[in-house]
């Protein structure tokens, strides 16, 4: 929770910062506030294969740490300073990159490990403990929508109304307090051993991808043939990806499994990359849109356009409890599903939910726009915002929780830290995707005199055909997931039922 506080005092109001003191263009703001996420959410893949493989998750947590303190203190220090003249911009600017990149860092390291190590503390075979951790990623969601609620409220106010540096600062206060914190329990947590005696497992994956390649001209072994000496266990049997079988003259079949066990989750991380996309524009293009609408609460009283992003934590606030413990026995009882209703099930309906927010907001801002063009001193109230961010809200409960249960779930339990590193990456590369898109798209629709879709003057732009250009997307991306989806066979006994 207070690693969230500071993360999310930087970035929900980043946008601001970058188009503000820093005075960029909205389109140049956008795309860097994603390729900065983008980032944040990418490393972890190097992350997760150091720490599985090398420093163990502990080490890792505490050494990403550091590094993530280290940026938030030069960050505070960036705002500080003054730039008076062009060389102090100059230094200013660079400082503040650098700065930010090494929070990327740090945050790569420290966000897929410390979810990983709070789940190993849970046993997964004790029928009690396996329950408790399908309840613990919806409380982890909880804690963090809590703590991110909190800093949307205080830091964005402090960033606009106060002082930039104090707004910064706090959140390096508490990324100091939450690694003190994870230090007091060493003595009382336990430690994964699931490495001791074996090779180390990303070597294992890639042999045998190598064997299977280097015996590609080689007859398909039948390796599943019940009359065969060689047979599988019946929760570890696949009839999938056979090419990879190929693989079994030099390496065993627990091996092949495991590695046919990654490969599988490729086509559900690829079909909710679109949806990743969406997610991005309620940190940017959203805030900007409430920034041009009116925003008085109270007489002389504004409230900052990235407050509105507290709806988002404040619907999960309120429903994950009740889905927790309302909805999942509920389901339960029908399902048999310890978790109520299945991971796949849980990420189509947030994929679903998406779709819906876009063209809530898609709509919204084609009446902000009319709005604005009969009459520009009439704004329209920044109250018509919420919906969207409502109804992100209770996509996030479905998905973020969804995600996270699945790739931790779903990958050899050597590979958990990479597991959530794949999870993590589906936004990185969605950030990445949309700042792809922003640069793609403002240079097209500026060309020949044109106004952008991303001008500056957003009364002037068309953020509504972005928004409708995303739900076009999205609905083809759920399509697809649907079709891979129907046909997943999970690795976990507990979780091959109802599928999707």
């Amino acid at each position: 929770m207070a690693e969230q506080f500071a993360f999310c005092g930087i970035s929900s109001n980043l946008i601001t910062y970058l188009t503000g003191p820093l005075g960029e263009s909205t389109a140049a703001a956008a795309a860097n506030v994603n390729a900065w996420t983008g980032t944040v959410s990418f490393l972890p893949l190097l992350w997760g294969f150091i720490a599985d493989s090398f420093l163990g998750r502990f080490r890792t947590i505490v050494i990403s740490s550091s590094l993530y303190i280290l940026g938030l203190g030069l960050l505070s220090f960036s705002a500080m300073t003054t730039s008076d003249t062009k060389d102090s911009n100059q230094f200013r600017v660079i400082l503040f990159f650098c700065s930010l990149y090494l929070i990327a860092i740090g945050q790569g390291g420290y966000k897929p490990c410390i979810k990983v190590f709070g789940a190993d503390q849970l046993d997964g075979n004790d029928l009690k403990e396996a329950k408790a951790k399908s309840s613990y990623f919806n409380w982890l969601m909880f804690g963090s929508c809590v703590s991110i609620l909190s800093t949307r409220l205080v830091s964005s106010y402090i960033q606009e109304y106060l002082n930039w540096f104090l707004g910064f600062g706090i959140p390096s206060v508490f990324m100091l307090l939450s690694l003190l914190l994870f230090l007091i329990g060493t003595k009382s947590y336990r430690y994964s051993t699931a490495r001791v005696g074996k090779k180390n497992p990303f070597a294992r994956i890639i042999r045998v991808f190598m064997e299977a390649l280097k015996n590609r001209g080689q007859q398909n072994l039948d390796l599943y043939n019940p009359n065969e000496a060689l047979l599988l266990l019946a929760d570890q049997s696949s009839k999938r990806f056979r090419f990879l079988d190929k693989a079994a003259i030099s390496c065993s079949l627990a091996e092949i499994e495991e590695a046919k066990a990654v490969l599988k989750l490729v086509p559900i991380w690829m079909t909710c990359l679109v949806y990743a996309v969406v997610c991005t524009q309620s940190h940017t293009f959203f805030t900007k849109q409430g920034a041009k609408m009116d925003r008085s609460m109270l007489p002389g009283l504004l409230v900052p356009a990235a407050t509105l992003q507290c709806f988002i934590s404040l619907t999960m606030v309120i429903f994950i409890p009740l889905y927790d413990r309302l909805l999942v026995p509920v389901a339960r009882s029908f399902t048999q599903n310890p978790s109520g209703i299945t991971m796949l099930q849980r990420i189509g309906t947030r994929i679903f939910l998406s779709i819906l927010a876009i063209v809530v907001a898609a709509l919204v801002e084609t009446q902000r726009l009319q709005t604005a063009r009969d009459d520009v001193k009439i704004l329209m109230s920044v109250w018509w915002l919420v919906p969207q961010y409502v109804i992100f809200g209770a996509a996030d409960m479905f998905t973020m929780v969804g995600l996270q249960e699945f790739f931790y779930d779903q990958v050899p339990s050597e590979l958990r830290s990479v597991g959530m590193a794949l999870n993590l990456s589906i936004y990185g590369v969605g950030n990445f995707l949309s700042s792809f898109m922003i640069s793609i798209i403002d240079k097209v629709t500026s060309q020949s005199g044109q106004t952008s879709w991303f001008d500056n003057d957003l009364n002037q732009a068309h953020l509504n055909y972005f928004y409708w250009l995303l739900a076009c997307l999205s609905s083809t991306g759920l399509a697809s997931y649907l079709w891979f989806a129907k046909s997943y066979v999970y690795n976990r006994p507990n979780t091959s039922k109802n599928v999707i």
